[in-house]
């Protein structure tokens, strides 16, 4: 069967939206480039006025609605960037805007959409739970705020707007593809990031059409490998997500035409870590002084290991969005710094005398590693009441630095354990 989805639709997507939507930019990265072993593009979507690549796939869908579907308004369930999207766009277009979020969707998602004017409402742990619930509201034809509404009004009835399984959602993310071949018209590998599946078989259906021989990488988080698991049982597989730094792409069943089309247009797919991603954004964060949220920062995750095999291509990354809560942003930080080696900590056993402390500190001194934090610990220390554990956390140069400082505690003849 023909896809709904075809270069025409992602071409007119493209001519109906290209006046409100940023063509945004995708620089070569020097840094990246040496830091990746190949020539490394990033494609800044995470620069559309609401901070993601969902701006296109709902301005397109909005603006196909008849007048009475404008009129009525729409419902929609998102973790954040699709509601802002449909907020931001529905404020310009006067169009009704109602989300159901989960119950941990980031704080400033929510509250930016507020400010925008869209109607939040929250239900349930996972995209799921929310998206039924949008769901049920819409063939009520009521909300919350507004429980009048019948199953068979139909003129109370709200338009559901799906945050990735819909052709008008797909042509729009499919515009990200035809931009990218503009401008980095030699590209190799373009490696986009799975969620629902929208984006990828939006990218990969405009790249293929255009381009085949380019390489189309998906990359997925293993707390959500909801693209995995279908490929491998060939057929959509409804997963139970775990929670993870890429919350974007926490979704638990990819959508089935995006299923099918990621069929045909999908190389290879990649399943990256929580270290990986926490390593990604602080890459981003140093080298290109870039604020991407997890969900955006896993094709740079997936770039970063050397297995995948990038070198001598021109690759092209997706960083699909930026909306990252700031309160997450430290915790982030000083994850990737350990899974970099640049921060670590370790529990010593000394001797509860004076000058032990004295003695482990001018050790951990003499090795360049800068004591960030210090805490004895008595009442549970070693069963040997002549001895206490220290607890160090350290600042280090890298991996290869704290095997040093390892050593050389060995050396002094101090116990010690990694944490």
């Amino acid at each position: 069967m023909d896809s709904p989805v075809t270069l025409d639709s992602i071409c007119a997507a493209r001519d109906r939206i290209r006046s409100v939507i940023y063509h945004s930019p995708c620089p070569r990265s020097h840094a990246l480039s040496n830091y990746c072993g190949c020539e490394i593009y990033c494609k800044l979507d995470h620069l559309q006025n609401t901070g993601s690549f969902k701006e296109r796939g709902a301005r397109n869908k909005l603006m196909l609605l008849s007048d009475d579907e404008k009129r009525r308004g729409v419902i929609a369930a998102s973790a954040g960037n699709h509601a802002l999207a449909l907020a931001w766009h529905g404020r310009d277009l006067k169009i009704p805007v109602t989300v159901v979020m989960p119950k941990w969707a980031p704080l400033v998602k929510v509250q930016n959409c507020r400010t925008l004017g869209a109607e939040v409402i929250f239900c349930g742990e996972s995209y799921d739970e929310a998206r039924a619930k949008a769901k049920e509201l819409a063939s009520a034809g009521a909300t919350p705020a507004s429980p009048g509404g019948r199953k068979d009004d139909a003129d109370a009835a709200l338009t559901y707007i799906p945050g990735f399984d819909d052709p008008a959602i797909i042509a729009g993310a499919g515009t990200l593809g035809l931009e990218i071949l503009q401008d980095v018209p030699t590209v190799d590998v373009i490696i986009v990031p799975v969620g629902g599946g929208g984006l990828i078989a939006g990218v990969g259906s405009a790249v293929k059409a255009l381009r085949p021989e380019v390489q189309i990488i998906g990359v997925e988080p293993h707390s959500a490998p909801t693209l995995a698991e279908s490929l491998k049982n060939g057929h959509v597989t409804k997963i139970a997500t775990k929670p993870t730094l890429a919350d974007g792409l926490a979704v638990a069943e990819v959508g089935k035409l995006c299923f099918e089309i990621a069929q045909n247009v999908v190389d290879r797919l990649l399943l990256v870590d929580e270290a990986q991603i926490a390593q990604a954004v602080l890459r981003l964060l140093e080298l290109e002084k870039t604020v991407v949220e997890g969900a955006g920062a896993v094709p740079l995750a997936a770039a970063m290991n050397p297995a995948i095999d990038l070198a001598g291509k021109k690759v092209v990354l997706l960083l699909s969005g930026g909306n990252i809560d700031v309160t997450v942003i430290s915790k982030i930080i000083e994850r990737g710094l350990a899974a970099d080696g640049r921060i670590c900590r370790l529990v010593a056993q000394v001797s509860d005398r004076p000058g032990s402390l004295a003695r482990l500190t001018q050790i951990l001194a003499a090795t360049g590693a800068s004591v960030h934090e210090v805490e004895h610990d008595r009442q549970f220390g070693p069963a040997d009441v002549g001895m206490v554990s220290i607890q160090c956390v350290l600042e280090t140069r890298d991996a290869q630095h704290i095997r040093e400082i390892e050593q050389a505690l060995r050396d002094a003849g101090i116990a010690f354990e990694r944490k």
